[in-house]
């Protein structure tokens, strides 16, 4: 069975790093941060830099600043464990930053967050825009993708995916505690409605009927990707934009499968406290109502917006490759980690031990 140090040989993704704690880059900001104050017509977002970094400032952060003359310097790459000192230091390195739906839940019951909804008018918002405390812009799934000409009748469900008799081969999931428990309890037979919060000794013992057939606990996008292409596994859950990747660049055929895809979404948060939150706020605001600047945003990272008015502006054959596509996300199941948040520690704790049994 693969290991989890093979991670090490692929670079880490935007949707990886959150919460390693991987702050480096930040620190270099951190002198100019600490001389800015509340008065300063600046405001400093937490990004995930690289290619990521140039598409949100093209399409989101500069057009905010044209409209409203607040400058946006960035600091990356993202890191939890980076916002949590903040709170607890009082030196603010960023005043926005985006997390997951599980990472979102948990900083907001540690305080972390300033209460969006008193700050941002929600009636301009689209319904269940505002997600605990943040604002919820674009959405990333975890699906089945799996090698055609090995499996021709068809993989069609995790239920599928963990049945090991029926479907030999090797597989591979991300080594990430609250998606991974939600694949296994879905191929248990629960359904969506009863998925949370989650029932950890039944998602356990779906995960142990298939533990010895993952071959790669992947821990980064790219990672997931390449070793679909190359046949070192024969189906994996990864993300949507690598699922697409795979199939494109596989000598093999790749089917990919939308049911039951588990859909994460990325919110815009301010931090507890910060002085510059009230610029935050305004960009916050300014995003959620830039539909077609979330639309160029979402082709370019290769994200599924969560405003349905962005759709307007996305080209149909595009819109439907996106996991947000009203389609695809009627078949989908969105994680809901304020759900989770009571369990979030455990989940982890144990799924990490039980990785390394």
């Amino acid at each position: 069975m693969e290991t989890f140090k093979k991670a090490s040989a692929y670079p880490l993704s935007r949707r990886s790093v959150l919460g390693a704690g991987l702050f480096g880059a930040a620190m270099l900001a951190s002198p100019f941060v600490r001389r800015a104050s509340a008065a300063d017509n600046v405001l400093y977002v937490n990004t995930w830099g690289g290619d990521w970094e140039a598409s949100v400032k093209k399409f989101l952060f500069d057009p905010f600043t044209a409209d409203t003359g607040v400058e946006i310097r960035t600091v990356s790459p993202i890191s939890f464990a980076k916002l949590a000192a903040q709170k607890t230091t009082g030196v603010y390195e960023f005043d926005v930053t985006t997390l997951g739906v599980a990472d979102i839940a948990r900083a907001n019951a540690a305080g972390l967050l300033e209460t969006l909804g008193d700050h941002i008018d929600a009636t301009k918002l689209w319904k269940g825009a505002i997600y605990e405390n943040g604002l919820s812009t674009h959405g990333f799934a975890t699906q089945i993708a799996y090698d055609k000409a090995k499996y021709p009748a068809g993989i069609t469900s995790w239920a599928d995916f963990f049945n090991v008799e029926k479907f030999p081969g090797n597989r591979s999931l991300q080594r990430h505690a609250a998606r991974v428990l939600a694949i296994a309890l879905l191929a248990d037979g629960v359904s969506p409605s009863q998925l949370f919060p989650y029932d950890l000794d039944r998602a356990f013992a779906s995960l142990d009927k298939i533990k010895n057939d993952v071959r790669v606990w992947w821990t980064a996008g790219p990672q997931a990707r390449q070793i679909l292409t190359d046949g070192e596994v024969d189906m994996a859950g990864l993300w949507d934009s690598d699922a697409a990747g795979a199939k494109k660049a596989s000598k093999e055929p790749i089917e990919i499968v939308w049911d039951q895809a588990v859909v994460d979404q990325a919110c815009w948060v301010v931090a507890k406290d910060s002085p510059r939150a009230e610029n935050g706020f305004k960009l916050i605001s300014h995003i959620g109502q830039n539909a077609k600047g979330l639309a160029q945003f979402c082709i370019a990272d290769q994200n599924g917006p969560m405003n349905p008015k962005a759709f307007d502006f996305i080209p149909p054959d595009v819109a439907k490759t996106m996991p947000t596509y009203p389609d695809h996300l009627a078949r989908a199941v969105m994680l809901d980690g304020g759900k989770l948040t009571a369990q979030l520690d455990e989940l982890t704790t144990r799924f990490e031990s039980w990785v390394g049994l």
